[in-house]
Parts: structure tokens; C-alpha cells; sequence
């Protein structure tokens, strides 16, 4: 994978970085494998806006993506690397030797024709997903699992991947992308290897419009707002605005919003990094 940087022949393209896409291979999705994406623009069922800086953007439909790996012991054909305009990383699309053809999240050097499976008995292959009991320890792993069988949620992001530390019981030590280390059950899936589009955080947009594109409205500064907007509004002249705070009054830059009493948190050995 690499990245291209424009010719400054207009102003948008000046400091414009974009991604070569190099590592596609198949321009038109599965259409088995489509769903209808609806919008909101921020707005809940009254019609009230609820999140700001939403709206627009262009029409996309959903990619169903197989999370939770649930068909073991049956080989896997990759036929394509794809991209996905609803998530950062690259999508796979796998044909299993039952004929059914399903969407993964693909990992750095997933080749076209490779051959994947699923399960404790798969090897700990680039695009394989395993239960962490199963998985060698120092091995980079994605796509895990939280809870045995709910499906992937944490390290899906591009270029994101977690390390599997050690194994204790019936639990497994992982260190995520942020810097946590925590326990998770040895029963739960991962997949081998890091999250694909590992040059995503090097794209540059160039321009405004881009962000509208992907359905991002327009973002006012806190301090120039009016009292009533934000907590940070008002003052006479340039005021700096005080401490920064959300538009509900929760402090930034630093302040813990984790709840002491959550239930999870004895789950985990080492916070994130500040």
C-alpha cells in the first residue's frame, strides 16, 4: 500500500494526500452481500437534532460484514480485496467450498486465491480467526471478540492491531491499540494479523469539500459562541473562554468519564496511555 501526493495545480490539491489503492483488486461490491443504509443528519425520532456536525454526504450502501466467523472447519477462497466507504479498513470477499460468499475485514498481506479458515483447529495464518486459546502467545491479532460468539468489536480500525500477552485460566491477556491491558475470555475469536490500509492516517483531504462528501457539516468554535450555546461562549472581545468543556459542561483534556463502578473494570490490568 501506498500514498500519492497531488501536483498543487489547484488549491485543493496543494497539500491533497490520497491513497494509491493499490491493494484492490475488485471496483463493484457483491450485490448479495448489500443492504440499505438509512440517515439520520444527527436528528432522533422527533426530528430533534441530537449530534451536531452531520448531515449530508454521499449515498452509500451497507457492505454486511462477517464478524463473528462462524463458519468453522470450511475452507475459504479470498476472490477480492474491496473497498468499503462505511469503514476505514479493506473488506474480503471470501467464497467458502459450499458455494456462500461472505464479506470479511481484510489484514495487511491478504492475497487474492489465499485459502482461510475458521475455528481451533485453523493455522495461525494471515486472515485465519481462532479462539485465543488456540493462538500462540506474542502473536498480533484483530478483529476480537468481547464476548464468545457476539462477533468482533475492538482492533477492526486501519492498521489497528492487538497482542496477544499471556494466557491465565480461563482468560487471555491482550494489549490493544490503546495502550490497555486486559482480560478477555480465551473462548472469544480474533483474527491473525493487523487491519489493512495501514496508510489511512497519512490521508491529507485537501479541502472542505471532502468532509462534506463524508456526511461532516461544518464545526463552530466553542469560544466564539454565545452563552447559551456552549459554556465556553461569551465574554466581551476575544475572550479564551475558560476551561475547556463540552457543550454539556464535561470537562476536557484529562477528565476521567469512566465510571469507577463499571463492572468491567476488573478486567482491566493497565489504563490506556493519557
Amino acid at each position: 500500500m501506498a500514498v500519492r501526493k497531488l501536483k498543487p495545480i489547484t488549491p485543493g490539491q496543494r497539500f491533497k494526500v490520497v491513497n494509491g489503492f493499490d491493494a484492490l483488486t475488485e471496483s463493484k461490491p457483491e450485490k448479495s452481500l448489500l443492504a440499505p443504509l438509512k440517515k439520520s443528519g444527527g436528528r432522533n425520532s422527533e426530528g430533534k437534532m441530537t449530534t451536531s456536525h452531520r448531515g449530508g454526504g454521499h449515498k452509500r450502501r451497507y457492505r454486511i460484514i462477517d464478524f463473528k466467523r462462524e463458519k468453522q472447519n470450511i475452507e475459504a477462497e479470498v476472490l477480492s480485496i474491496q473497498y468499503d466507504p462505511n469503514r476505514t479498513a479493506f473488506i474480503a470477499l471470501l467464497q467458502y467450498t459450499d458455494g456462500e460468499k461472505r464479506y470479511i475485514i481484510a489484514q495487511n498481506g491478504l492475497q487474492v486465491g489465499q485459502k482461510l479458515s475458521s475455528g481451533e483447529n485453523a493455522t495461525p495464518d494471515i486472515g485465519n480467526a481462532l479462539p485465543l486459546k488456540a493462538i500462540p502467545l506474542g502473536t498480533i491479532i484483530s478483529c476480537i471478540e468481547l464476548r464468545p460468539g457476539r462477533g468482533a468489536v475492538m482492533a477492526r480500525s486501519a492498521g489497528t492491531f492487538a497482542q496477544l500477552m499471556a494466557r491465565d485460566g480461563k482468560f487471555a491477556i491482550i494489549k490493544l491499540p490503546s495502550g490497555e491491558t486486559r482480560m478477555i475470555l480465551s473462548e472469544c475469536m480474533a483474527t491473525i494479523g493487523a487491519v489493512s490500509n495501514s496508510d489511512h492516517q497519512l490521508i491529507v483531504s485537501g479541502k472542505a469539500g471532502r468532509s462534506r462528501w463524508l456526511g461532516r457539516r461544518p464545526r463552530t468554535r466553542p469560544v466564539v459562541m454565545n452563552p447559551v450555546d456552549h459554556p465556553m461562549g461569551g465574554g466581551e472581545g476575544r475572550a479564551s473562554g475558560g476551561h475547556p468543556r463540552s457543550k454539556n459542561g464535561i470537562p476536557a483534556k484529562g477528565f476521567r468519564t469512566r465510571s469507577k463502578t463499571k463492572d468491567s473494570n476488573r478486567y482491566i490490568i493497565e489504563r490506556r496511555k493519557k
